[in-house]
């Protein structure tokens, strides 16, 4: 039950009436921050102010007029202030919605804005060089939590990860796997001045000497690259999997140079005329598109800057017919975003359908004290890492409670807490709690109640209404692209729980008053649950 989009129909059609052109889209409907202002306001009379060009308490009288002698769910409508509409709801009319949220149960709170569009989300993608590292976890938490908003919002959504396994760096991997494999086979090593030190790479390095001893030094390069990137790509899929993160699509930039989509996406490049020579370099004119400045597509060494792979790649996201496309990216791809944007109109394509969300960084907090540096591996803190210590849900939680576009503290004390100072303790708990009243009501034989006639007071109707909210929250993260608004409403619904668990006992003598409040908690645990899962995290059902 989207109850806000209820009252802007009502408003809208009341305007209609009234022979007012108005959008219902532009029609405003909030909740007043007190109860006794109404269940939802709306400045409608003031918004049609210069349109009428006529005082709003006089628009608002007429619109209030309509809308009382039209709708049967509205008690009453009061103007407050300068002209505001404030409307309180029919106590029946609020609760009836109580069985439809039991019956759609995991399938409360979906819709179908995206009309199945197809959207794909492309995120991580780290080079397969190392194993992952906190900062990636944002990106891998949000990347899937977005994915699973625009799916419950009715988008048909791809989860993309893009292996950069050609270029310097995959050699760079290959030289630095192959020297620390000489040199357990007894030979002196020359590690590459920008090689890869890690502990896992002399760990792959020891995989091959403990099978195949020193039989493989006359290898080439491909075979350590080849078994460098198998080997990590294996440790990622893992850290990704133990964090609750899976891909639909894992795309090699090797396949999009071997099907050919760098040659093709440069002839369409250089057809348009948009690609000339300067200083023995080949240049894209991405000026005529927006950018600051024009780009190098190829060096004057023969080589491909790391743009040129990045447009065919993008031509091949577009081709494979999807109607949006997002991008997650490090913070420091800042600047990187205008060209990226300008190469996709010059092939041809809207700009507007890539939308680049940037991550900024993460500071691990112990004590108070930033932590920089692993126990375990004497580098950076890695997904694994943070998983095995504060368990994946936790962690999943913290990185969903913030927007990307800040830099973001993450406290290990307090994830670890048992208390109400700890969210996602204080969120659990919540599900929990409603889950040991269910079972213990099933022991008793007391059956939940949709059909309410008893608890019709202020409290209960207030967490109803706040539970209705689900629907128009989980609308506005799809279309943001902002899951922290889950995160953030789950929390106040957990908060609100809390409250009315206090003044309200649920299992009482009174069997019929009993049950009624069951049904009211049902929704709330239907609730709670559904919008924890959005951010990759399972509802406890005991603590």
């Amino acid at each position: 039950m989207n109850l806000k989009q209820k009252i802007k129909e009502i408003i809208a059609n009341a305007l209609k009436t009234l022979s007012i052109d108005f959008d219902e889209e532009n029609i405003v409907v909030e909740v007043p921050k007190k109860r006794e202002q109404g269940d939802f306001s709306s400045n409608i009379a003031m918004q049609l102010t210069r349109i009428l060009k006529d005082n709003p308490r006089a628009i608002a009288s007429k619109i209030i007029e309509v809308i009382l002698k039209n709708t049967d769910e509205i008690k009453n409508v009061e103007i407050a202030g300068p002209g505001f509409i404030n409307i309180y709801l029919k106590d029946e009319y609020v609760f009836s919605g109580i069985s439809d949220v039991i019956k759609q149960d995991a399938s409360y709170g979906k819709s179908n804005i995206g009309n199945n569009k197809k959207v794909n989300i492309e995120f991580v993608s780290a080079n397969p060089t190392g194993i992952l590292h906190l900062g990636t976890a944002r990106g891998a938490a949000y990347g899937s939590n977005l994915a699973n908003i625009m799916s419950f919002a009715g988008y048909d959504v791809t989860k993309e990860y893009y292996i950069n396994d050609a270029g310097n760096q995959i050699i760079n991997l290959g030289v630095s796997l192959k020297e620390r494999y000489k040199g357990l086979c007894g030979l002196e090593e020359n590690m590459p001045e920008d090689g890869y030190y890690g502990s896992e790479i002399v760990d792959i390095a020891k995989n091959i000497y403990d099978e195949y001893k020193d039989t493989k030094l006359d290898e080439d390069l491909e075979y350590f690259k080849k078994v460098a990137v198998n080997y990590l790509l294996g440790i990622i899929k893992k850290d990704l999997s133990d964090f609750g993160v899976t891909f639909d699509v894992w795309t090699s930039e090797k396949s999009i140079r071997a099907k050919g989509r760098i040659e093709e996406s440069l002839k369409i490049l250089n057809e348009k005329g948009l690609v000339y020579k300067k200083e023995d370099a080949t240049w894209l004119k991405t000026t005529v598109y927006g950018d600051d400045k024009d780009r190098v597509l190829v060096k004057t060494d023969g080589s491909y800057t790391y743009l040129v792979p990045d447009i065919a790649y993008h031509l091949d996201k577009f081709d494979r017919g999807f109607d949006y496309l997002v991008d997650v990216f490090g913070a420091d791809h800042h600047s990187y975003v205008s060209r990226l944007k300008a190469s996709i109109e010059a092939l041809g394509y809207d700009k507007d359908k890539l939308e680049v969300r940037l991550l900024q960084m993460v500071r691990l907090l112990r004590d108070g004290e930033i932590v920089k540096m692993s126990k375990r591996t004497g580098g950076n803190i890695t997904i694994s890492e943070l998983v095995d210590e504060i368990g994946k849900d936790a962690a999943r939680y913290f990185f969903a409670t913030r927007s990307l576009d800040g830099q973001m503290d993450f406290d290990i004390n307090l994830a670890l807490k048992k208390s109400s100072e700890n969210p996602f303790f204080y969120v659990g708990y919540a599900n929990a709690r409603i889950c040991s009243i269910l079972r213990d009501a099933e022991s008793k034989n007391i059956n939940i109640e949709t059909n309410i006639k008893n608890i019709l007071d202020e409290d209960s109707k207030s967490l109803l209404l706040k539970v209705y909210e689900f629907n128009e929250v989980t609308q506005s993260a799809a279309l943001k692209k902002e899951p922290h608004l889950i995160t953030n409403y789950v929390y106040e619904l957990a908060s609100m729980f809390h409250n009315y668990y206090g003044k309200h006992k649920i299992l009482t003598d009174d069997i019929q008053m009993s049950k009624e409040r069951l049904g009211l908690i049902k929704t709330v645990g239907i609730t709670i649950t559904n919008a924890l899962k959005l951010i990759g995290v399972d509802a406890p059902e005991k603590m």
